[in-house]
């Protein structure tokens, strides 16, 4: 394992638009294991940012199966988001993501924008893997307006950065996506915006996910420096659970949940060692116990 500095704070982030599988038990699986190998923390955040999917009843199923599981944080305890308005709970934060977007707008170009989906797909022509805004309203000067987006220039360039299972890599972010949106037509904020405004305000510099989020690390590493961010977290994009079909685990999916494999008498136990089999931390499905994660991890290579 690597020499991370002492104290290194990674997070747990889970967005209550459903209910936990067995692909959320594999990321946390990481994310604790991960920490308590390197002697570093974790903390719980829920990024509830899509207000439209977010409930209420899918944010007290996530802390009530992290306590069947056995994975405590060491910042962001579910009895703190029990308690009321937390600073770990993305829908609490308002005023701080209006305070990070003013601090941007000193130091980049932010303009809004009323592009649909529709549009943007249309002017790529369906020529990119990955649909890429190309900038139709960065001259236009819209006001701020009931159905209008807001969006940062990305300048073209490569963000380096090091994975700890994929080793070095480098992305273009203004070649990936373009300008990126930071606050939707409906005046949620994005994904993208939220998570790097968390991780710099919380101190996270160990990012622990899947890999399917593997593509959005380059433009976060540049907006978090548009931010003041000096240096970049250390990045885990770890496998993926998928399907027989070899579609990933998703919530959309209808995949088996946490809840279901409790009803069935499963133990926590078993349910972690089946996520580390299917990862490829373990060899054939054994029961490991929650205190016992970083045993997985000590002295050993990620899976490849």
């Amino acid at each position: 394992m690597p020499n991370l500095p002492s104290g290194s704070l990674t997070r747990f982030a889970p967005s209550p638009t459903g209910y936990l599988h067995l692909g959320h038990v594999a990321n946390a699986l990481f994310v604790w294991g991960t920490a308590r190998a390197l002697g570093g923390r974790v903390l719980l955040r829920l990024e509830d940012h899509d207000r439209g999917r977010c409930r209420p009843e899918y944010e007290a199923a996530i802390l009530d199966d992290l306590e069947w599981l056995g994975l405590a944080p060491d910042a962001g305890e579910p009895a703190s988001f029990r308690a009321g308005p937390s600073p770990y709970r993305q829908s609490d934060c308002g005023a701080e993501y209006e305070a990070a977007l003013a601090r941007l707008s000193l130091r980049a170009e932010v303009y809004h924008c009323d592009c649909s989906r529709k549009d943007i797909a249309a002017e790529a022509g369906g020529l990119d893997e990955e649909t890429r805004y190309r900038g139709r309203c960065r001259r236009r000067g819209l006001a701020a307006a009931p159905g209008r987006g807001t969006r940062v220039r990305l300048e073209p360039g490569a963000e380096r950065f090091l994975d700890l299972s994929l080793g070095v890599q480098a992305q273009d972010p203004a070649g990936q996506c373009g300008d990126l949106l930071l606050r939707d037509r409906l005046g949620n904020w994005t994904y993208q915006f939220s998570v790097v405004v968390d991780d710099l305000r919380h101190g996270i510099d160990l990012v622990i996910r899947g890999r399917d989020l593997l593509d959005s690390t380059g433009r976060q590493i540049r907006l978090a420096r548009l931010l003041g961010r000096e240096r970049p977290p250390v990045y885990l994009h770890h496998p993926l659970i998928h399907r027989a079909d070899g579609a990933k685990l998703s919530k959309a999916g209808n995949d088996t949940g946490i809840r279901e494999l409790r009803r069935a008498g499963i133990p926590p136990a078993a349910v972690l060692g089946q996520a580390a089999f299917l990862t490829g931390l373990l060899q054939r499905p054994t029961a490991v116990d929650s205190r016992d994660l970083a045993g997985l991890f000590s002295g050993r290579s990620f899976p490849a």
